[in-house]
């Protein structure tokens, strides 16, 4: 488990950016893989969410993730509760409750966590490509402001994903970006291979969410290239392998 220093110096909130070690699954899936849309046993999958509901002193039930579409859909969760499969399709959870636990899943793409422990709303987040670019953090922003947070309150840490260093992306890729923002061109640079770039996901990442006005860190995990400690969707894919596992990370405001 790891912990980002600027939200565990919070009063009020524990959060956790899990790794795959400490569940039950086997296989490519070993082993606190958190997924239903994997291939694993939901058995399997449903006894690794409890160990992680555990953590924050809750029961499985009470942590919610999402059927994450890479959109900029935030859910404000009140009492209801859903179980997976047959969440809700969308990439951000915010809530004013201390009863429920948020999560957002990951396997390359990045999880973000915010809390404002002075207002009692805390936020996550799934963050590929797609998501980050189109505002998937700015959103959850904002639905965290409705429910009274304020940003210049808002802490958030940016998750482990791919790093700089194992993200290649085609010739096509870096247009998308610069079309935003000349400047975004700070967040590639050259692959070996001609014509294709390394992007720097977590470092876009925070730069989005410093300009939205909130402190941010990033923990500077690699997933693609630590295989005993993350899941890796494109590991897994160049290494011929189908399916992945998904990891986990979560937050909670404190009862």
């Amino acid at each position: 488990m790891i912990e980002a220093p600027s939200l565990a110096a919070l009063s009020g909130v524990s959060h956790r950016f899990f790794t795959r070690r400490g569940g039950v699954s086997g296989g490519l899936y070993s082993s606190l893989n958190c997924g239903y849309g994997s291939g694993d046993s939901p058995d399997n999958v449903r006894e690794n969410r409890r160990r992680v509901a555990e953590i924050f002193g809750r029961a499985e039930p009470d942590l919610l993730s999402l059927h994450q579409i890479h959109s900029t859909e935030v859910i404000t969760v009140g009492t209801e509760r859903w179980t997976s499969p047959g969440a809700p399709r969308a990439d951000g959870l915010v809530t004013d409750r201390p009863d429920v636990v948020l999560a957002a899943m990951a396997a390359d793409c990045a999880p973000v966590l915010l809390a404002d422990p002075a207002a009692g709303v805390v936020g996550a987040a799934h963050a590929g490509w797609k998501g980050a670019l189109n505002g998937v953090t700015e959103a959850t922003i904002l639905a965290m402001e409705k429910l009274g947070a304020k940003r210049d309150q808002i802490r958030a840490a940016v998750g482990p994903c791919i790093g700089r260093d194992s993200y290649e992306v085609g010739p096509e890729f870096p247009a998308l970006f610069l079309a935003q923002d000349d400047a975004n061109a700070a967040f590639f640079r050259a692959a070996s291979r001609d014509g294709h770039f390394m992007f720097d996901l977590a470092g876009y990442l925070t730069h989005r969410i410093g300009q939205a006005g909130v402190a941010v860190e990033a923990t500077g995990h690699d997933t693609l290239a630590a295989p005993e400690d993350f899941f890796s969707y494109r590991r897994n894919t160049l290494q011929g392998v189908r399916d992945y596992g998904r990891g986990l990370s979560a937050i909670a405001l404190e009862s």
